[in-house]
């Protein structure tokens, strides 16, 4: 049976194989949910100095660290066409909480949608942002 920490990986749509880029790792993050990740894809987190094309980003983002939309355009340059942007987030009540509308706010200026929300470590809520399809004929 998988690790409830193992599920919620998983749930993130990440697979062995994936690259994924990790930002704004700091003491905090919660370190069972990122072995819980590099288990399931084999590798280890890749780096904002690479040159690779990653599956999807992990960013870590909290109440007073520097401009959002900056750190998605940064991070979207990375990302292969439909990978997804999971942007972690302190739970209400935990320390530098981010409001739910500043994540919302920031998405449509990165050339992002927020697709979901939902808790997904005792301390750390997960949003999932893609890239904003441009219109359909």
């Amino acid at each position: 049976m998988a690790s409830p920490l193992g599920s919620m990986a998983g749930r993130l749509g990440f697979e062995p194989g994936f690259l994924i880029l990790e930002s704004g790792y700091g003491l905090d993050c919660d370190e069972d949910l990122r072995k819980a990740i590099i288990e399931l894809t084999g590798n280890e987190f890749v780096l904002g100095d690479t040159h690779e094309v990653v599956d999807g980003v992990l960013l870590w983002w909290r109440d007073g660290d520097s401009d959002l939309v900056d750190e998605l355009v940064d991070v979207l340059a990375y990302l292969m066409e439909n990978g997804p942007i999971w942007v972690l987030t302190p739970k209400a009540g935990r320390p530098r909480h981010v409001e739910p509308s500043d994540i919302q706010d920031a998405a449509p200026t990165a050339g992002l949608s927020q697709t979901s929300s939902f808790a997904i470590a005792p301390d750390w809520s997960a949003t999932r942002m893609v890239a904003r399809r441009v219109g359909k004929r």
